[in-house]
């Protein structure tokens, strides 16, 4: 079964990640993950222009060595961007040293090719271990998210993954969407079709 909302009682289990952003407006927090890849971080970037929206893209460090420039043009759109690692790296399946190496790796790799501190960090799969989070988390804020669009599934239909994002979507909530080659093809059409629909809810989108 596929878990579009995150349990409140896991969020409220790890307080120290950030799930969910002001819960007293009426804002959804979109985000990206994977990228940037071309085509698919183009696409994405074609949709939030059609809405006005930002959002907040975490990069895979090589992905950003071979488009560097797609990498800035993110960032010139005025989106923010979050690290995702260097190799993004299963927390779960590696050791911690090897783990905080590459994320600083790709810290490090960001910080170049835009030429600023890069804040935000989530981890691949959302999968890390205690140690590595607790490392991590001492120069970046991790994010997680509470609805995951499930853009990426190959067992989710798109219409289900519209519905179920806009069923779970609520005030403050950070929304997972993927800019990569898997979901090239029917992650903006997702997007469009959600955003178009948490409009008509009087939504706003916004960065984190």
């Amino acid at each position: 079964m596929f878990i579009h909302k995150v349990p409140r009682r896991l969020q409220k289990a790890f307080p120290q990640f950030i799930w969910r952003k002001n819960e007293n407006t009426q804002k959804i927090y979109l985000t990206f993950d994977d990228g940037p890849v071309p085509q698919a971080t183009d696409a994405v970037l074609e949709v939030l222009d059609k809405f006005e929206a930002k959002a907040t893209f975490f990069m895979v460090g090589d992905n950003v060595d071979k488009n560097p420039a797609l990498a800035r043009e993110v960032l010139s759109q005025g989106h923010t961007i979050g690290n995702h690692t260097y190799n993004h790296l299963n927390g779960l399946w590696c050791t911690t040293p090897k783990y905080l190496k590459n994320v600083r790796q790709g810290k490090a790799v960001l910080e170049d090719v835009l030429g600023q501190e890069i804040r935000f960090f989530r981890p691949p799969y959302g999968k890390i271990k205690k140690g590595q989070w607790k490392a991590v988390g001492q120069f970046h804020e991790i994010v997680m998210w509470d609805v995951l669009s499930g853009d990426y599934s190959p067992s989710l239909s798109v219409e289900n993954s519209i519905l179920k994002t806009v069923k779970y979507s609520q005030n403050g909530s950070v929304l997972v969407f993927h800019d990569q080659e898997k979901t090239v093809k029917k992650a903006p059409y997702i997007l469009e079709q959600v955003l178009y629909r948490l409009s008509d809810k009087g939504f706003e989108f916004d960065r984190l």
